[in-house]
């Protein structure tokens, strides 16, 4: 039995893992899926102050409190931002760490200069709402952007996601304890046609030590493809 606390990326919520820690769950492991401030059920929490840090201070207490050990934190999209730097912070209490299509940030890089141009193309269609800025603004169809194609997988996440605060994507990641951190295993499960534009060295490691996973489906992989996702994380506890 393992105990995975799945983290969410931009504009989602906890509930985008409900496929996932089922499957976990009924393996007999152990999962947390936390929305973090300002959205999914903590969206009524949004507010000018949310950046980066505060998102891995939920992650970091959430650890913290229900006394969590040996954790494999899974990190999806943005969510790579938040999981790097709470295993910095927390490195006692993380096993591994999984990067579920998701960013692979060093110190000092930010989800914009990790992403690049694809998140400098969200920021012009977003809007301030109460003293907020916010991107990856959600609409009926918003499920499609992140590669989920079923009609009803779609409405679903239609009256689920909401707009992201910009100031997660641009603050920069802050670390301060490199060799605890790098110490601890990585492994990626990626999106099929997103290989090609992650760190061609970071890719062949992971592949020559088997920490990596291909799946042949759209970003959203957790919602799509949810039993080759569970499959996958099991498959790196029983080593």
């Amino acid at each position: 039995m393992a105990t995975y606390v799945l983290v969410h990326g931009g504009g989602h919520g906890g509930w985008c893992y409900q496929p996932v820690a089922r499957l976990l769950q009924a393996e007999g492991h152990v999962v947390y899926a936390p929305s973090l401030t300002g959205l999914g059920e903590r969206s009524h929490l949004r507010g000018p102050g949310i950046d980066l840090d505060t998102h891995i201070t939920d992650v970091t207490a959430l650890l913290h409190y229900e006394d969590l050990r040996d954790v494999i934190l899974v990190g999806h999209s943005y969510g790579g931002m938040v999981i790097t730097g709470a295993a910095d912070r927390a490195a006692d209490r993380v096993g591994a760490l999984v990067y579920l299509d998701a960013a692979n940030p060093r110190n000092g890089q930010s989800l914009v200069d990790v992403a690049g141009p694809i998140i400098e193309a969200v920021r012009p269609m977003g809007a301030v709402v109460d003293g907020v800025e916010l991107v990856l603004l959600p609409d009926p169809d918003a499920g499609r952007f992140y590669g989920v194609t079923d009609d009803d997988t779609v409405a679903w996440m239609a009256d689920r996601l909401e707009g992201h605060p910009w100031a997660c994507f641009a603050q920069p990641l802050r670390l301060e304890h490199e060799d605890e951190l790098w110490a601890i295993p990585q492994f990626h499960i990626c999106c099929t046609d997103t290989v090609p534009t992650r760190d061609p060295a970071m890719i062949e490691r992971a592949r020559a030590e088997q920490r990596l996973w291909e799946i042949d489906t759209g970003h959203d992989l957790m919602l799509t493809e949810p039993r080759a996702v569970a499959d996958a994380l099991s498959a790196i506890v029983a080593g």
